[in-house]
């Protein structure tokens, strides 16, 4: 998997997480047309108690991808049926109020 933390003062931190086999590529359903870029998700590749960690910590979360989405479920942050589905990829964001 694939971390990048987005900092920004004065405001909540956004993480981004991909699946390995994700990151820069193109997902397509329909008309709709993701790119799953590093510039988003980073090149720093990470173990599940990287994610775990981070994903505990974080306020706006975006999570692409089979193996992240499932981390999220085994927290308690998100249901499966929380996610949108991009042909056969699940995605969610998750924001903390």
């Amino acid at each position: 998997m694939f971390l990048k933390i987005h900092r920004s003062p004065g405001s909540a931190d956004v993480i981004a997480i991909c699946d390995a086999e994700l990151l820069n590529t193109t997902i397509t359903h329909g008309d709709l047309k993701v790119q799953v870029h590093d510039s988003f998700y980073g090149t720093r590749r990470v173990n599940t108690d990287d994610v775990r960690e981070a994903l505990k910590k974080g306020d706006s979360i975006n999570l692409m991808g089979e193996r992240t989405v499932a981390i999220a479920v085994e927290l308690g942050l998100i249901e499966r049926k929380d996610c949108i589905m991009i042909g056969h990829v699940p995605h969610v964001q998750i924001y903390s109020l």
